[in-house]
C-alpha cells in the first residue's frame, strides 16, 4: 500500500506516524518553513521535522497547482490532515483523497474546528474521515468518532483528536472498498474561519465567554485585555453580577468581577515584561478589593 501524506501541525504527526509504521509513505507534503519568534527564525512544520527524522521524501510547495510529482508516484491513497492548502481537481483524481477533519461534519467546516467547539460550548466534538471533493470540507463521510469537550482546552482536544484520527485512518484505508460513503447535509453545515490574534481580546463582560476563549485560544493567540495578557485563570461563577474589572477578593489568585460572573486570575504578563503571579501584580500596583484591575492606578 503506497500513501502520499499531506499535513502540517502536531495533530497530523500522530496520523503520519501510524501510517509510516504500516504502509509505504511515497511522499510527505507540508507547509513551507515559516519565520517564528522575534528573530524570525525559519522553522519547519512538525510534520516536516518528523519526515526528515525518518528519512521520508518531503515537499513544501506553496501551491499544488503545478505539481507533477504525485501522479508519477501512483499512490493508492492520499491522506490529508490539517495540511493548509486546497487540493486541485487533478490531484483529487489521482487516488482517493481522505481528509481527517477535526469536527463532526458538516459542523465546523474550515480552519478552526477544535477552537470553535470550545468557544461555542459544545458538549461533543470528534474526527470525521471524509472523501475529499472540490469543496471546503464538503466531501462524503467515510467514518467518524467523537469525544466529550467538557472543560478541556484546545491543546487537550488536539492531542485527543489526533489519537482518534490515528486509529481511524488505517481502518478507513483497509475497509475502503466496503464503506458506503454518506453525503453531508449541507443545510446543517457551519463554517469556522482562520483565527486571528485580535480574537483573543477580552473585556471582562462575561466570565463564561472569557473562560471559553481562554481554553480555546491555547497555545495561540491566548487571551489579553488592554492592561495585560492572561496566561492562567479559572472560572469562578457564571451568574453573579459585578462591575467589570472589579477586584472581588485576593487570595492565591485575584478574583475579578465581570458584568456577568467572576474569574480568578493566576498568572498574567504585561506587554514587554515577564510572566508574574496576578497577586504580585496587584500588590505592586497597591490595588485592593474594590479597586478596578483595569485602571491605570
Amino acid at each position: 500500500m503506497k500513501i502520499v501524506f499531506m499535513g502540517s501541525p502536531d495533530y497530523a504527526v500522530k496520523i503520519l506516524d501510524v501510517l509510516n509504521k504500516r504502509y509505504e509513505i511515497a511522499a510527505v507534503y507540508t507547509q513551507p518553513d515559516k519565520p517564528v519568534g522575534r528573530k524570525k527564525v525559519l522553522t519547519p512544520t512538525p510534520v516536516k521535522k518528523y519526515a526528515v527524522d525518518y528519512g521520508l521524501e518531503v515537499y513544501t510547495p506553496s501551491s499544488l497547482k503545478d505539481d507533477e510529482i504525485i501522479e508519477k508516484l501512483k499512490p493508492d491513497f492520499i491522506v490529508v490532515a490539517a495540511y493548509g492548502l486546497l487540493l486541485p481537481e487533478k490531484i483529487l483524481n489521482i487516488a482517493p483523497c481522505i481528509n481527517l477533519h477535526a469536527s463532526l461534519l458538516p459542523k465546523y467546516r474550515g480552519a478552526s474546528p477544535i477552537q470553535s467547539a470550545v468557544l461555542n460550548g459544545d458538549k461533543y466534538t470528534g474526527v470525521t474521515a471524509m472523501l475529499m471533493d472540490m469543496g471546503l470540507d464538503t466531501g462524503d463521510i467515510l467514518a467518524w468518532d467523537y469525544t466529550e469537550v467538557g472543560n478541556k482546552t484546545s491543546m487537550d482536544l488536539f492531542d485527543e483528536l489526533a489519537d482518534i484520527a490515528a486509529k481511524q485512518t488505517p481502518y478507513v484505508i483497509e475497509n475502503f472498498e466496503k464503506i458506503k460513503p454518506l453525503k453531508q447535509i449541507d443545510a446543517l453545515a457551519s463554517y469556522c474561519p482562520k483565527i486571528k490574534k485580535q480574537d483573543g481580546y477580552v473585556n471582562f463582560e462575561d466570565a463564561l465567554i472569557m473562560d471559553r476563549k481562554y481554553r480555546a485560544y491555547q497555545p495561540w493567540p491566548g487571551i489579553y485585555c488592554d492592561a495585560f495578557k492572561i496566561n492562567e485563570m479559572k472560572l469562578v461563577d457564571t451568574d453573579s453580577q459585578n462591575r467589570s474589572g472589579e477586584i472581588i477578593e485576593i487570595n492565591d489568585g485575584v478574583v475579578v468581577g465581570c458584568n456577568r460572573g467572576k474569574i480568578k486570575l493566576l498568572k498574567i504578563q504585561v506587554p514587554g515584561k515577564k510572566e508574574i503571579r496576578a497577586v504580585d501584580y496587584v500588590n505592586g500596583k497597591r490595588l485592593k478589593a474594590g479597586d478596578n484591575i483595569l485602571s491605570e492606578k
